[in-house]
């Protein structure tokens, strides 16, 4: 027998529409959800279009909203407005920030006075706010009912409600006094008063709170949910914890996609729509969001290859250089994608506050100094035994353990200031910390080894050299200036060994001469 999945599969495919419906219409709403994950646009409609209504409602409140979208706009007008007219308000605003104006003014429309009401009260508030997230349909008790008066009342509204499971208890004027959860309601005597059960020690937001804000504190205090009051401490809604889930996603999913550099996509679009821009939207959209950023690491590539050009004359006379270029590189690159990540991740869970930012930065300073302090002791020593040059030795550990401190440093710094400076979503921090790295890392090597090599004490003075011009050996005199034909045939001239820098050319009298190390 057929598993669920691999039934509807089966049905779709052979466009077996009653085999089809019976096998969704039979199965949980869960398993519909994920099902349709799998699904083609057209495949999509065809299997919702076939779900009993009761169903179909409950599917269409778990799809992410950019199935949602997909779906209405493909319904027609009088089923979507159908499917509208039964969601929940935070729910319906949620969709219709999704929606072209044009279908949006429609869905509002056709909602009776009251239900547009409340959708435009929704719609009101700032995006990213506790007010744009909350849903009028809540408990709301007065606290001079009884125990008893207000399971009864329950019974009769609780259905029409987001949750029932934490109630809220207000005076006369609406001002919210404490909350009160079901449990307590359940177990008290019916005599009691709302006002003695309740729990006067609560969290509350107003209507601007930013919604992260709301969302990180209901998911350190435990809350179902959160009551949302205006500026006077009236209460005017609740935002449940299935919608601050959805906000911490977002905020996530934002997070990761400014540290790679791909934000820049529609800043009223959500999160997930973003994701789904960036997989299946148009190529001028995926190009939008990508190339911006690809040419900024461009740009720093041709610097970085300027840095490498100025430094010629060193590569050339030590040629062994360029082999650890790469570990530099990549040493720098690996532990800025560590700083960045662990900020972002510090930032979303609350364990790094901007108020204290410089102490956190501070800290990861240190630890990329001692990183790369043992990064650069170990690296230096494998590169010593290696090529037996201790001063190369020095200069790739002590270039590595700079390169790593700035990475670490540039991976806390380079986020928090695009943030202050409200770029988040047109600059990505990978490519910037990448480009500054790259740059300066290969600055600090390629300093270090003329530093050290430039230094040296020959064991004796250098006086010539022997070069070569136009396949004809030549000893150069350094102070007459002059060159003499010489017969050098088998005879080995190794003036690295002096440790005396020597350049890759000489010029006597207008004329280049190669030099023979």
């Amino acid at each position: 027998m057929l598993d669920f999945r691999e039934a509807v599969l089966t049905h779709v495919k052979s466009k077996e529409v009653n085999g089809l419906k019976k096998v969704l219409n039979e199965a949980s709403a869960l398993e519909i959800i994920q099902i349709m994950d799998e699904m083609s646009n057209e495949e999509l409609v065809l299997a919702y279009r076939l779900l009993n209504k009761d169903l179909a409602l409950e599917v269409f409140e778990g799809l992410d909203q950019n199935d949602q979208q997909k779906l209405v706009s493909s319904l027609t007008e009088r089923d979507a407005i159908a499917v509208f007219n039964e969601l929940a308000p935070d729910d319906r605003v949620r969709l219709l920030d999704e929606l072209p104006a044009g279908v949006a003014k429609r869905m509002i429309a056709s909602l009776n006075r009251e239900d547009r009401d409340e959708i435009n009260l929704l719609m009101g508030f700032e995006p990213e706010t506790a007010g744009r997230w909350m849903t009028p349909d809540f408990v709301r008790l007065p606290s001079d009912w009884t125990a008893g008066h207000a399971l009864v009342q329950l019974r009769t509204f609780a259905k029409s409600k987001e949750t029932i499971y934490t109630m809220f208890v207000t005076n006369q004027h609406r001002k919210l006094k404490g909350v009160l959860s079901l449990r307590e309601l359940l177990i008290a005597d019916e005599d009691t008063l709302i006002g003695d059960l309740m729990d006067t020690e609560f969290a509350s937001f107003t209507t601007d709170t930013d919604q992260e804000e709301v969302a990180k504190a209901m998911q350190t205090l435990e809350l179902l949910a959160a009551p949302i009051v205006d500026k006077e401490g009236r209460l005017v809604g609740i935002v449940t914890i299935d919608d601050a889930m959805d906000i911490l996603q977002d905020e996530a999913t934002e997070d990761i996609l400014n540290s790679a550099g791909l934000a820049n996509v529609d800043v009223t679009s959500s999160e997930t729509t973003r994701s789904a821009t960036l997989i299946d939207g148009s190529l001028p959209k995926i190009w939008k969001a990508r190339i911006p950023f690809l040419i900024i690491t461009m740009v720093a590539g041709f610097l970085a290859a300027g840095v490498m050009d100025q430094f010629e004359e060193i590569l050339e006379s030590v040629a062994i250089v360029a082999i650890f270029i790469p570990i530099i590189m990549d040493m720098g690159g690996t532990i800025g994608t560590q700083s960045s990540t662990i900020f972002t991740r510090g930032m979303l869970l609350g364990h790094i506050k901007l108020t204290s930012i410089w102490k956190h930065v501070a800290k990861e300073v240190l630890i990329g100094i001692s990183l790369g302090v043992i990064i650069g002791a170990v690296t230096g020593t494998i590169a010593y035994f290696w090529t037996g040059n201790m001063d190369l030795a020095m200069a790739l550990g002590f270039a590595l353990a700079a390169t790593m401190t700035l990475a670490a440093f540039l991976g806390f710094v380079v986020p928090y200031f695009l943030m202050k400076m409200n770029l988040d979503q047109a600059t990505g921090t990978g490519p910037l910390i990448t480009s500054i790295k790259d740059i300066s890392g290969l600055f600090i090597y390629f300093g270090l080894i003329a530093v050290f090599f430039g230094t040296l004490t020959p064991d004796y003075e250098m006086t010539g050299a022997y070069v070569l011009k136009d396949d004809i050996h030549y000893f150069i005199d350094f102070e007459a200036e002059t060159a003499t034909v010489v017969e050098i045939d088998g005879c080995e001239v190794d003036f690295a060994d002096c440790g005396v820098y020597i350049p890759a050319e000489i010029e006597i009298g207008g004329e280049d001469f190669e030099v023979i190390k």
